[in-house]
């Protein structure tokens, strides 16, 4: 088993809600709710759910973009919870995320070849010439042209908008790139696309990644682990296989009966969700999933059930296994 580059424990975010005159805390939303798992050197972790499961915020704190209201996050055997920003600057050289919207996340006034150079500068990494030929470079990886930095973002395509989001994660040569959505906003053959660019580049530089997505069709095209994620909470982790053929939690085994099966001959079994999802600002209790849950217990409404490893290496959080 290789070493472990990323630890996160017992994670929490929770947003104040505030209202009144006086906009006193009226109660909290919990958008990340005890989180825990390890990333390997050199693998990808996808982390898979419907919106608002609090994926993307869990991305966010590892990056430290939002501060988290409780657990630990530990980077090479660092914890970066507390660590003051000085420190974390060199930290952010190794740790690098791509956003979700292609459109959103460049600066529309700069240039690509100065949104490129941003990292380096911040960093204080190369001369000015040094810069301007890891520009080129990094632009050749992700399959551009040198004569794209003179361009602006409004003369790409939303494709390209992400190669060059991708492009700028890779500059300071980071050590773990935390992918948010990065397909989610791209036509289905330009998704393709950009997961077999992501595939070959973090075979030619070593990364690791943590994959986010809501579709599992495309998270089981890239990741070596899978984590599904409910209400806050991580409910299922395992080998990417293991999800796919073998999904313990019934939440996980509703979704994937969900993905299309492009053969009209194989019918599949559905298993649709009945009732809505329920507001993080006021999550049931026990399991989170009870309220939707065909197989829902007594102990079920009550207690909330512990994420524990079964003997096939299997991570789930289910009353069912106990």
């Amino acid at each position: 088993m290789s070493e472990r580059l990323l630890e996160v424990d017992g994670l929490k975010k929770y947003f104040p809600i505030k209202g009144g005159i006086f906009g006193r805390k009226q109660g909290e939303v919990k958008a990340v709710d005890d989180v825990s798992f390890y990333v390997r050197k050199g693998e990808t972790l996808g982390i898979v759910g419907e919106s608002g499961c609090g994926k993307s915020t869990t991305g966010r704190l590892i990056m430290r973009l939002i501060e988290s209201s409780d657990g630990s996050i530990k980077f090479e055997d660092q914890e970066i919870t507390k660590m003051p920003k000085g420190e974390l600057r060199k930290i952010r050289r190794d740790i690098q995320m791509v956003f979700q919207d292609p459109y959103a996340s460049l600066n529309p006034r700069h240039t690509v070849q100065k949104i490129l150079e941003e990292p380096l500068i911040v960093h204080g990494i190369g001369s000015k010439e040094e810069r301007k030929k890891r520009v080129q470079e990094m632009l050749e990886v992700v399959g551009l042209s040198s004569y794209h930095a003179k361009r602006y973002p409004h003369q790409f395509s939303g494709g390209q908008r992400q190669r060059i989001g991708i492009a700028r994660a890779l500059m300071t040569k980071p050590k773990l790139v935390i992918a948010d959505e990065p397909v989610s906003a791209l036509d289905v053959s330009i998704q393709a696309q950009v997961l077999n660019l992501l595939k070959d580049i973090q075979e030619e530089f070593g990364l690791t990644y943590i994959f986010i997505a809501h579709d599992l069709g495309v998270v089981k095209h890239i990741s070596d682990r899978v984590g599904v994620m409910y209400l806050g909470r991580l409910i299922e982790l395992a080998d990417s296989d293991a999800i796919y053929e073998t999904p313990k939690h019934p939440y996980t085994k509703a979704l994937l009966s969900a993905v299309p099966v492009p053969d009209p001959l194989i019918k599949k079994e559905r298993m649709p969700l009945t009732g809505d999802l329920p507001s993080p600002s006021n999550p049931p209790s026990g399991c989170a999933f009870h309220t939707r849950c065909r197989e829902c217990m007594d102990v079920c409404k009550t207690t909330r059930p512990t994420f524990q490893q079964l003997s096939s290496g299997h991570n789930v959080a289910c009353h069912l296994y106990e």
